[in-house]
């Protein structure tokens, strides 16, 4: 859940200008969104560590604790979102231990935290803070008072040995100069390579401003790296990691609000060019072909992801059945264990991970290919852990996003997944030739129909937000995948605006929800094209128990022909249900993020999460 930064300089000409502290800092607001209970800087100044760190948002504490003002060439950063230990300024990183030659930032949990805290506070440890974290510094401490002769990179390898849970690491040791020591289990952790300057940090968007150049780590990795130099290590053996370094195409001004007030506003906004791209990738993608085969010669397929990305695995659920006459079976992936014991080695899963480092997703991925079954991954995040663990991956192509709140992530996968829909129907005989191409040129329509979708529905999003600010639970229903897209709308409205929101098949409506209408309770209708007839009879039984009827339509006469005083956010026209998400999700977007900015909130960083969920 948190972000950590590391950068290590061969001279201040490297940082332009700017303190070393004025960088960390800038490198840590590039990963707010990964965490911002707290913050804190670490940084190696005249042989000695300074530590900064205090409780709040980063730039308060930066101004308060005056991070700009430390200077030096190698230091490290955290910006938190908390597991252990309440958020102050003791339980911030980075942590240190007992003699203050070490300083670490953490992100990911310990599991067996407690004994080694017990062990090593009967040795005379002190610790002072609640967190996990602290005790990897006092462990580290432990081993180097070894009266061996032992380098700082073997007292980190035991160390590591003994650590249950997930972490990747960022440290410092005093006494070796301008180097950081890392380590990754699960927690996702990357190296960036620069001129004159190495770094590394949790996600690509802090590692932007100085370098594109990246080597992924993975899991049981551990090393140092310093201005001139990168050492990776796996157990005992010196990892050759050159064929694994990366150019990523992100640039800095991806990650920059670009004008816009917030970055889900902008991001948002980018959903066209995200589809653009994604499409016309999906078009040349090696990999596509073998997914596709794969799935038709399974026995059974599994789709899995969490919260949004879920959603998208109930679109192509609805497609691979619509399309290719395929029945499969979605799951949460927090529950995975459900399914364990039916799956076989002739079965495939799909997993759905905008970062591919949601913990959740990647225990399930783990379970399934422990019985054999074949994985297919779908993300955003080039050689992130779901994919590398998977048989096969294909990839998104929506460029960074901040906003905690998913916007083009999940347009973007829904693409992609109706893109291999629309293939295994044709691969599997389902589609003729000309039924096949007649769907793949609908779906070329997506950007464009999304960009539309923003323009017409942006100022009723915007009007409507200033009533619906002050209510405090909503209905979102729709049938067929209406009602799946209305899953979707809803969680943005209870994540960014902290307002009820349920999405239920409208006819299922009159089984119990109803009974929660009265006057002015809004219900909010996706109004889509195989469902239009039985739509208005469902509108019609909230609007006779004075519910407030509000309805996304490309046909605003025929709703305001069945009731007059319903209120409408107009999409654009459409006539085929594989481009239903691209008109209707916009429009569902923009209501929340306008309500939240109605209410005052910040919709880039709603209250108790984080944007990528790398813990249980």
């Amino acid at each position: 859940m948190c972000g950590i930064v590391g950068v290590t300089a061969a001279d201040s000409s490297v940082f332009q200008g700017k303190t070393i502290g004025r960088v960390l800092r800038e490198l840590l607001k590039m990963l707010e969104y990964r965490g911002y209970d707290s913050v804190g800087i670490a940084v190696i100044s005249d042989g000695n560590i300074v530590v900064r760190k205090g409780k709040g948002k980063i730039d308060e504490v930066s101004d308060k604790l005056k991070f700009d003002e430390i200077t030096g060439l190698t230091g490290i950063g955290h910006t938190r979102w908390a597991t252990h230990g309440v958020p102050n300024d003791t339980n911030a990183h980075p942590h240190k231990d007992c003699e203050g030659s070490i300083a670490l930032v953490h992100n990911g949990i310990i599991k067996n935290f407690s004994e080694i805290k017990k062990k090593l506070a009967g040795k005379g440890h002190v610790f002072k803070s609640d967190t996990d974290t602290e005790v990897i510094a006092h462990l580290l401490e432990d081993k180097l008072s070894d009266h061996n002769r032992k380098t700082f990179l073997t007292a980190l390898k035991e160390v590591l040995e003994e650590l249950e849970g997930s972490y990747a690491l960022a440290i410092l040791y005093s006494r070796d100069g301008e180097r950081i020591y890392f380590a990754k289990k699960l927690s996702p952790l990357i190296i960036g390579v620069g001129n004159r300057v190495n770094l590394v940090a949790s996600d690509i968007p802090a590692l932007l401003e100085y370098t594109s150049t990246i080597i992924p780590l993975k899991d049981g990795e551990y090393g140092w790296i310093s201005p001139d130099k990168i050492v990776i290590k796996y157990g005992d053996e010196l990892v050759d990691y050159k064929a694994r370094i990366k150019t990523v195409d992100w640039s800095i001004e991806n990650v920059s609000k670009a004008g816009y007030p917030h970055f889900m506003l902008k991001e948002i906004y980018e959903q066209p060019l995200a589809l653009r791209e994604t499409f016309y990738g999906l078009q040349s993608d090696p990999n596509l072909e073998y997914i596709v085969e794969r799935l038709v010669e399974s026995d059974k397929v599994y789709i899995t992801g969490a919260g949004t990305s879920f959603h998208a695995g109930l679109v192509f659920k609805y497609f691979l059945s619509k399309i290719g006459g395929r029945a499969s079976l979605p799951f949460i992936s927090s529950e995975y264990m459900q399914v364990t014991e039916e799956v076989g080695e002739n079965d495939v899963l799909i997993a759905i991970s905008q970062s591919g480092e949601t913990i959740d997703t990647l225990t399930a991925v783990r379970s399934f290919k422990i019985t054999g079954g074949k994985v297919i991954a779908v993300s955003n995040v080039l050689e992130s852990a779901i994919p590398r663990e998977s048989d096969f991956a294909i990839y998104m192509r929506a460029g960074p996003e901040i906003g905690v709140a998913a916007t083009k992530t999940y347009l973007t996968q829904v693409i992609t997944l109706s893109y291999i829909a629309i293939q295994y129907g044709y691969k599997s005989g389902r589609l003729t030739s000309s039924e096949y191409r007649d769907l793949i040129e609908k779906l070329s329509y997506a950007p464009q129909l999304t960009e539309s979708s923003i323009r017409y529905s942006e100022p009723f999003a915007k009007m409507y937000s200033k009533d619906l600010k002050y209510k405090k639970s909503m209905y979102i229903l729709g049938r067929g995948l209406g009602s799946i897209l209305a899953l979707e709308a809803a969680l943005k409205v209870k994540e960014i605006d902290y307002i009820h929101a349920e999405a239920y098949p409208a006819g299922e409506s009159k089984h119990g929800p109803i009974a929660l209408v009265e006057k002015g309770f809004p219900v909010f209708f996706l109004y889509t094209l195989n469902h239009r007839a039985e739509l208005v009879g469902n509108m019609k039984e909230m609007h006779s128990r004075d519910g407030e009827i509000y309805v996304s339509t490309p046909d605003q006469e025929a709703i305001r022909d069945s009731i007059r005083d319903a209120r409408v956010i107009p999409v654009p026209i459409y006539d085929n249900e594989i481009l239903e998400p691209y008109a209707h999700i916009p429009a569902y977007q923009l209501l929340s993020y306008y309500i939240a900015v109605e209410k005052g909130y910040d919709p880039d960083k709603p209250r108790n999460l984080a944007k990528t969920v790398t813990v249980e």
